[in-house]
Order: C-alpha cells, then sequence, then structure tokens
C-alpha cells in the first residue's frame, strides 16, 4: 500500500474538493456557471506544471475523467467530446449508487511491463554463481554480471532467493501484485482490466496503483444533493473514522453536524450489537458440532469465500455487520431519513449497494474533502452540550472493531465462562495471496478434505486490510499513526469491555435519542 501522503492522492482529493465548492455554491446548475466545473483540470494543473504523461493537454484529460469519477460515473467507455456540465446533469438525476463501485481509468494506466527478474549494477559475479547453479531452465550467464535470457526465464525467483547480494531484483505491476484474487489482467493493449465478477472490491488496486488508474466511484455528490434539497440526511461513522482525525470527543459528530448531517451516530454501537449476538451465534453452534465460525463483518471477506472459497461459506457468521445493525436503528428512529455510512473501506459500498439500510456510502477521504470545501477545521469545532448522544456510550470492545484482533476479542469478552474455555480464536490479518491460501485450508478442513486436529481454530476473524479497518484503501492517515489515535478514541468516556453487551432497553434509548 503506498503511503497516504502521495502527488495522487493529492490531487484525487484537490479533484473532490473544487467540485464541492461548485456544487455547495449552486454553481453547477445556474445556467450563468454550470461551465465552472470545466476550469478545473486548470486549476489542479496550472499552466508550467511538469507534465506526467507526453503534455500537460493529457494530463488535463485525465483530470477531466477524474472529475467524472468523482461525480460517481463509470468511466471505462469514457467520451472526451461530451461536456463535464452532461456528467454533472445525470449525477443530478441519477437516484442511487450504480454498479460497480470502482472504475477503470484506461488513459491512466501506464501499461507496466510484465513482471520479471533482472540483475542489477549489485552482482559482483561471484565464484558461488548460485543464481547460476540453482537456475532450473539454464537462463543466466555470468561474464562481468549475471545475464538473463528472457526466452528462457520462467520468472521462478529461485536467483534472487539465491543471490547472496540481494542484486537479482522483480518488477512487479502493482495493482496485479496487490489482488489477491487475480481479478486483474492485462488487455491486448498492455493495459490492466478488472474482471468484477471476481473482484472482492477490498481496494488494494486502488491503494496501490502509482498512477491511480484504478478510481472509486464517489457517492459524496449524491449525499450534498440531499442535504441541500433539504432531506434529514444522518452520518454513521465507523470506528476507523474516529482515528483518522486528531479530534477530542464531540469534534467530529458537531463538524458532521456543521456538515449538514442532521443526526450522527457512531457505528460502534452497532459493533456491540454484532459483538453480542455473534458471541451468542458461536455458543450455539459449537453446541451443535460445528467445526468453526468465522466473523462476518468485513464485507470484502464476506465476497471472496462466495466466489473463491465456497467449501468455508457455510461457516460464515450469519449476524449483520455493524452498519447494518446501526442503520436499522437508524431508520427505526427516522423511516425517512437518508442513511450515510462512513469508513475506509470500498467493499462497504458493496454491501451498502445490497442493503436496503444504507443509502450511501462514503470515505474518510471525501468527508475531509466536504470539511476543506466548507473551511471546517475539526481542531477548531467547538463541542456543544449535545454534540455526543449520551444514551447509549459504546464499549471498547465495540470500538475496537476497527483493528486486527477487535472482533474475536470483542465475541471472546461475552462469552460465558464454559463457552470461552473451549475457544480456539485465530485471525487472518490481511487478504493477500497468503491470506487466501489459509481461506482455502480452512475451507478443505470444514469440507472434510483435511482432517481437523485438537489445535484447530474454531473462531476465525478475517480482515481484508492487514492491520485492520485503520488501514483501509480511504484511509487519511498512516497506519501506525492510526492504531494510536485508535487507542485514544476507544478508550475516551467508552464503558469498559466487560458486561459490555446491550440490553434491549439500551437499543430503545438509543432510538429514542
Amino acid at each position: 500500500m503506498l503511503n497516504t501522503n502521495n502527488n495522487a492522492a493529492n490531487i484525487k482529493k484537490s479533484i473532490l474538493v473544487e467540485i464541492m465548492k461548485l456544487q455547495l455554491a449552486g454553481k453547477l446548475l445556474d445556467e450563468k456557471t454550470v461551465d465552472e466545473i470545466e476550469k478545473i483540470p486548470e486549476t489542479i494543473i496550472p499552466d508550467g506544471t511538469e507534465p506526467i504523461r507526453s503534455s500537460i493537454e493529457e494530463d488535463r484529460e485525465i483530470v477531466r475523467i477524474r472529475i467524472a469519477a468523482r461525480l460517481g460515473h463509470s468511466v471505462e467507455d469514457w467520451d472526451g467530446k461530451k461536456p463535464l456540465s452532461e456528467y454533472v446533469k445525470e449525477a443530478y438525476e441519477r437516484e442511487k449508487p450504480t454498479w460497480p463501485m470502482l472504475t477503470m481509468i484506461r488513459s491512466a494506466c501506464n501499461a507496466c511491463v510484465k513482471p520479471h527478474y533482472f540483475p542489477t549494477d549489485a552482482c559482483q559475479a561471484c565464484l558461488a554463481r548460485p543464481c547460476k547453479v540453482n537456475c532450473p531452465k539454464k537462463a543466466i550467464e555470468v561474464t562481468d554480471r549475471a545475464r538473463i535470457d528472457a526466452s528462457k526465464c520462467i520468472n521462478c525467483g529461485l536467483c534472487a532467493q539465491n543471490c547472496p547480494y540481494h542484486a537479482i531484483l522483480k518488477t512487479v505491476v502493482p495493482c496485479e501484485e496487490a489482488c489477491p484474487v487475480g481479478a486483474i489482467t492485462k488487455g491486448e493493449d498492455g493495459r490492466e482490466t478488472i474482471d468484477y465478477e471476481k473482484c472482492i472490491f477490498c481496494g488494494k488496486c486502488m491503494s496501490n496503483c502509482p498512477f491511480s488508474a484504478m478510481m472509486g466511484k464517489s457517492q459524496l455528490f449524491d449525499v450534498v444533493k440531499h442535504i441541500m434539497n433539504g432531506k434529514k440526511v444522518v452520518a454513521m461513522y465507523a470506528p476507523a473514522i474516529g482515528a483518522q482525525f486528531r479530534a477530542k470527543p464531540g469534534q467530529l459528530e458537531e463538524a458532521l453536524k456543521q456538515s449538514g448531517f442532521s443526526k450522527v451516530w457512531e457505528v460502534a454501537i452497532g459493533a456491540d450489537i454484532t459483538a453480542d449476538k455473534e458471541a451468542k451465534e458461536f455458543a450455539e453452534r459449537m453446541e451443535s458440532g460445528k467445526k468453526m465460525m468465522t466473523t462476518s463483518c468485513c464485507p470484502a471477506y464476506v465476497r471472496a469465500v462466495r466466489i473463491h472459497v465456497p467449501e468455508l461459506a457455510e461457516c460464515i457468521s450469519e449476524t449483520k455487520s455493524p452498519m447494518i445493525y446501526t442503520a436499522e436503528l437508524a431508520k427505526q428512529a427516522d423511516p425517512e431519513c437518508v442513511t450515510v455510512f462512513i469508513g475506509p473501506c470500498l467493499a462497504k459500498r458493496r454491501e451498502g449497494f445490497d442493503s436496503d439500510e444504507v443509502d450511501y456510502v462514503l470515505s474518510v477521504e471525501e468527508i475531509a474533502a466536504l470539511f476543506q470545501a466548507k473551511g471546517i477545521e475539526i481542531a477548531k469545532v467547538e463541542v456543544k452540550e449535545d454534540s455526543i448522544p449520551t444514551k447509549y456510550v459504546p464499549t471498547v470492545s465495540g470500538r475496537n472493531f476497527a483493528k486486527t484482533g477487535g472482533v474475536a476479542e470483542s465475541v471472546r469478552l461475552r462469552l460465558d465462562e464454559k463457552t470461552r474455555g473451549i475457544l480456539r480464536p485465530t485471525v487472518i490479518n490481511g487478504l493477500d495471496k497468503n491470506g487466501m491460501k489459509m481461506l482455502t485450508t480452512y475451507g478443505q478442513i470444514n469440507s472434510g478434505k483435511i482432517p481437523a486436529s485438537p489445535e484447530t481454530p474454531n473462531l476465525v476473524e478475517v480482515m481484508a486490510c492487514e492491520g485492520g479497518c485503520i488501514a483501509g484503501p480511504f484511509v487519511i492517515t498512516n497506519p501506525k499513526a492510526g492504531n494510536g489515535l485508535l487507542m485514544m478514541y476507544a478508550n475516551a468516556g467508552s464503558k469498559p469491555n466487560e458486561n459490555g453487551t446491550i440490553a434491549e432497553c439500551e437499543i430503545e434509548k438509543v432510538v429514542e435519542s
């Protein structure tokens, strides 16, 4: 995953901020100012900028495509002759988000060369020559340095593994390398294509592509449209979002209200409900003789199993995710409200797309852009008496759903002593290719192809992102820093972990508040 501080991320955010400024000012509907959006490419890439592509005009054209994606459109079939004002009009007419959640900017793709190994100047042409000796295809000759015959090489990597100087490197295609399910392949022109039927929307391609050719289709335009039309739009922020802003308790909630949201829900409330129900479900499954249960709150994992490891599908907990439970509470409190989940996850957009309770899913990146467009500085936001609802305070363990191990620990704390005694939890920390292999193994254990042992885990927590949701593809804070911020947020006025279950009467209090 690229560092969150990079030029591509800055450009994408700047585009979103400029769109928001125009939308909030009403300039996208006014006939006199409707063409203001056409000026954004020159704002983002002013005259005199050193081009990334062959020319500044080509760079600006890619910005135009990014604007369309930021307006919520798929851009695979981009029409360069179509004015951006038409894309704006279509966005205003759109009633709900469209499939898929991800889009590919083909002209932004660098058409990276296929992965291969090559010797560098660090090669010493040593006596041992383990690269040559261990090559199964005799593809390496050594003169003044090692040289690889590409026509013979099978990219097995044994040369690199055996070189004592680490002088042989492997070039990779970042998006292909990052995709855990093989959903990205090269087309005939060398550019990448995404198979959306295989894709699990983990967002790894998006966060690893240095050219930002893969983009999430933004839903911010739609949300702001509803706010400006006077609808009651409620924000539901995930625990991971509480770890993205250096804010005091209440400042994030107040900033969201200043942005136009009529009410703010903390999704850690839903996490407590999920943990309660998963603990009960785990106990029932073990009592009935099931081999294992896996968590269900990561939609990228759930989709990965359903498509790629069906043998494990019956092990997925039937408990809903914290996002869904929180949305149900919001709809129960006000059936007419528009529910907006805010998190760092692309796959949540896919989950929201299939949900009747979740209307829109925004990223922390988008909320940060909205704050900037409205001139809201969270650190300077004044906390009011009613900034934080006080009817129900989430537990520390509920807020810790955002980090790896947090879900399993939250379930463990809610088990009775007898069930806790048979608990054998484990965590798959990130769905890379190794993570997918582990899922396959657990699927084979569940189907009986591999015998279970007394040490086989019976509760498996799976996080698609290494480190958990605080390392999601849309985060704006380095995950290491985010972990520390999560710790502060989780302990800010929370209930202790023990005795953290939510009674039905407490849920009613949450709805009434």
